[in-house]
């Protein structure tokens, strides 16, 4: 499970890559506009996540790092992230 979680997130890594290069140099005509979209609906969908998965964040130890990957990985990191023990 691990090495299948990783691989998704290395696709979901190239695929915000190559959405920054073509922000930066534009791809032809359609692809720009739809590949901004998934863009734009990737992010929004992390963003909802967030919104939903907040109550799970509370007492870890880096909630900044694990709200940025989930912003980058969605529910890839979700799935990765350990419950946290309640303290005694």
């Amino acid at each position: 499970m691990k090495l299948l979680s990783l691989l998704g997130k290395i696709v979901v890594l190239v695929f915000w890559l190559v959405l920054l290069v073509n922000l930066v140099q534009p791809f032809a005509a359609p692809f720009a506009l739809l590949l901004n979209l998934c863009g734009l609906l990737f992010l929004v969908a992390h963003l909802i996540e967030i919104a939903l998965f907040r109550a799970r964040m509370q007492g870890r130890p880096r909630p900044w790092s694990d709200l940025l990957q989930i912003v980058l990985f969605g529910v890839l990191h979700l799935l990765a992230m350990r419950p946290v023990k309640p303290a005694e």
